[in-house]
């Protein structure tokens, strides 16, 4: 009679040897973990630095001077209001130029540009983007700010009847210099940041969606519209975020080009002054509580920064919600 053996009991689940890499492993975790917190102490430091640097400007004005829109340091007036504003409308500009054109080089080099011509496009692309600001500021200055003055004075001549328009783009000043200048220098400089990432972001998107779009009959617009936008929403959010960034902070070129005037006008065509360009001309002749306001709007500049991404991340997730979209 055969005797039958009864089968080994498995091995336990907890203990016994470790599997290969887990100490690996272990030690990524942790230095991810620490590459985590360490952007967050090195934001937290920035804002301590900033902060405790403007607390003599917060103190002499309180905080109605975030909002003031007088800048007048020889009569102690130091409102960061226009100049906040005057940066927005520069950054909406800038985006409102660049955002287009960037979408529209990327969606040419992923979905129908050649193979063969989509190499030097994106060398191109990227060599712009390593330009030094002060280069196309320079180049604004000096080849287009003349033409760009007569541009302006034939617009306002066009336009100068027509309610709102004619306000928004009144009295052109006469060296070219202006609000309008400053977006378009700072637009030509962010397209070709959130154009690399747009293109990356739209390479991402699987082949099998696009195809089965084509298969279905769709147009290759089509096939773009409903298979790569809705992929590739979140990542181009992302590069606007970016570009906005680089826009709000754009210092050297917009100071050489904007003209520097303190106070806040509806009309695009004049000379302006947004808060890193006033930081920029006058941190050098500044004491006391006036340097002290121009520390304070570097707060202020991280603080626009932070609050737009927060928002374009909370409508960006309301809309994927509504979609289904996880």
């Amino acid at each position: 009679m055969t005797q039958v053996l009864d089968p080994a009991p498995p091995p336990p689940l907890v203990g016994g040897p470790r599997p290969p890499g887990f100490g690996v492993d272990r030690v990524f975790r942790v230095l991810a973990l620490l590459a985590g917190l360490f952007v967050l102490v090195v934001l937290v430091c920035i804002i301590g630095v900033l902060l405790d640097s403007s607390l003599e400007w917060l103190r002499f004005e309180g905080f109605g001077s975030l909002f003031s829109l007088e800048w007048e340091p020889e009569n102690a007036k130091f409102g960061a209001g226009a100049m906040a504003l005057m940066t927005l409308i520069v950054s909406a500009l800038a985006l409102v130029i660049a955002v287009p054109i960037s979408v529209g080089i990327a969606l040419f080099v992923t979905e129908i540009a050649p193979r063969r011509a989509r190499l030097p496009i994106v060398f191109v692309i990227d060599l712009l983007a390593a330009i030094p600001s002060v280069v196309f500021g320079l180049w604004m200055l000096r080849q287009l700010s003349k033409p760009l003055s007569g541009i302006y004075a034939d617009v306002h001549a066009a336009v100068a009847g027509v309610p709102v328009l004619g306000d928004l783009l009144g009295d052109p000043s006469a060296s070219g210099l202006s609000i309008m200048t400053a977006g378009i220098v700072v637009g030509i400089m962010i397209t070709p940041i959130v154009t690399a990432i747009t293109r990356e972001v739209f390479a991402t998107c699987p082949p099998a969606q696009k195809e089965a779009s084509l298969a279905l009959g769709a147009t290759r617009w089509e096939m773009i519209r409903g298979a790569v936008f809705p992929h590739s929403r979140s990542g181009v959010v992302a590069a606007v975020i970016i570009g906005f960034g680089r826009a709000v902070g754009e210092t050297i070129a917009v100071a050489l080009v904007i003209g520097a005037s303190q106070r806040l006008t509806g009309n695009l065509l004049a000379p302006g002054d947004t808060l890193a360009s006033v930081v920029a001309n006058q941190f050098g002749e500044a004491s006391g509580v006036w340097r002290s306001a121009l520390i304070g709007f570097g707060l202020v500049l991280l603080v626009i920064t932070i609050v737009i991404g927060i928002a374009a991340r909370s409508v960006l997730r309301r809309s994927n919600r509504r979609l289904g979209i996880v």
